[in-house]
């Protein structure tokens, strides 16, 4: 998906005005980077436009939540540490949390042969799950968004308790999983992208996904509680929490 996205060039511009404005009313609040797409794709190594970004976020003294797959965020740290220190905590949040630059580090999986399957260009798994020990060991929040699990795939019992023994040896301090959900039928959509990897590496699973995608964005309810029961009892067996705060 690297290959159709472009940047916004007045993406500067129009976040100071914002944060400015933001700033002036004490509306202090979370920046999450990113929800729809990584902050830290491969081209932000010539862009340099998320660190610029974070530079603005500074200097109106907002906090921070960065989702990524990188290993890139090591870069960083620098405007990290001053978030964490000059933020201002929104009201509701001032007792309850007191880190400021939170980084959460998304996975589907830790198998590297499935990682380049679904998750290409992304950095592989191993080398994510060191970078987050070190921002752990720089002293950050941190934790792992495990989505999206895919069913059939890296959903199983045996890859859910190896994937949570291993973010605790981590030291993660949280995990947020869930299932897959599909968008689209365009090209370059999720359901279209999704489909074509399953139709490759999985063909066996092929008829199991047009079923279960062909009328709805995810999973039936039966499977997504199903899911959420294992995750929390995983989560309660290696004293994990489920969310941030």
């Amino acid at each position: 998906m690297e290959e159709i996205l472009s940047i916004k060039s007045n993406a500067l511009e129009l976040l100071d005005k914002q944060l400015h404005t933001k700033a002036k009313k004490g509306q202090h609040g979370f920046i999450v980077l990113s929800s729809s797409t990584d902050p830290y794709l491969q081209f932000e190594k010539d862009t340099g436009l998320t660190r610029e970004i974070l530079k603005v976020i500074l200097n109106y003294k907002f906090p921070v939540h960065i989702i990524n797959k990188s290993d890139l965020v090591v870069r960083d740290f620098d405007l990290l540490e001053q978030i964490n220190q000059e933020a201002i905590l929104p009201e509701d949040l001032k007792d309850k949390l007191s880190q400021k630059a939170l980084i959460t580090f998304s996975f589907s999986t830790l198998d590297e042969a499935v990682a380049q399957i679904f998750e290409p260009g992304a950095t592989l798994p191993g080398k994510r799950l060191s970078t987050l020990k070190a921002v752990l060991q720089q002293g950050f929040m941190s934790g792992v968004s495990m989505m999206p699990l895919l069913p059939w795939i890296t959903d199983t019992g045996q890859n859910l308790e190896f994937m949570f023994s291993k973010f605790k040896q981590a030291g993660a301090k949280y995990i947020m999983p869930a299932s897959l959900t599909l968008f689209g039928n365009g090209v370059s959509d999720s359901k279209t992208l999704m489909l074509k990897a399953v139709a490759k590496h999985f063909p066996e699973l092929l008829p199991k996904y047009e079923k279960f995608f062909s009328g709805s964005t995810e999973m039936p309810s039966y499977y997504t509680q199903a899911l959420t029961k294992k995750t929390k009892e995983l989560c309660k067996k290696y004293k994990l929490n489920d969310r941030i705060i």
